[in-house]
């Protein structure tokens, strides 16, 4: 299964960058290895639009407009479901078992997600209830997607 990350906004070069590249390339070599093909993060910058509907329309036309057909779309927003470590890569596992052949996780922009976007979800994810600032929640998910791969298969780097 391919897995794209789709991010609002563009990391600064810095500690954040280096450890969010740090995740997307261990997650590239150990997803390789159970069966998920990394497929990188694809950046748009935030809209300049004048009100927070506007951006979150504009930002959800670039997300169509970058996503495959069939493609399952995974939002990672605060109202998503909060998942343990093992029931994210359950989850990883089932899609790509029944042949799913491509994911998008998606990181919104400070706005959030348009509501027609959330209609169009698979699943929404959060890292619990609280408010993360962007540039964390892209290491949070380049480290569960390197997570859920080493659960996958079966390494000791994750544990209970």
């Amino acid at each position: 299964m391919h897995i794209a990350i789709f991010a609002v906004g563009r990391l600064k070069k810095g500690a954040e960058a280096d450890l969010a590249d740090l995740y997307t390339e261990r997650f590239a070599k150990a997803g390789a290895l159970v069966g998920l093909q990394f497929d990188g993060v694809h950046n748009i910058g935030e809209s300049r639009a004048p009100t927070p509907e506007q951006r979150k329309e504009e930002e959800a036309a670039a997300l169509q407009a970058g996503r495959k057909r069939g493609c399952l779309l995974v939002l990672l927003d605060e109202r998503g479901k909060n998942l343990s470590s093992r029931a994210f890569a359950r989850n990883l596992q089932q899609w790509r078992d029944k042949g799913q052949q491509n994911l998008l996780l998606a990181l919104g922009g400070p706005d959030g997600f348009a509501e027609a976007m959330r209609g169009e979800a698979d699943i929404m994810l959060a890292f619990g209830a609280m408010t993360w600032p962007h540039r964390l929640a892209r290491i949070m998910l380049a480290e569960q997607l390197y997570r859920a791969a080493l659960i996958l298969a079966g390494h000791p780097y994750h544990r209970d």
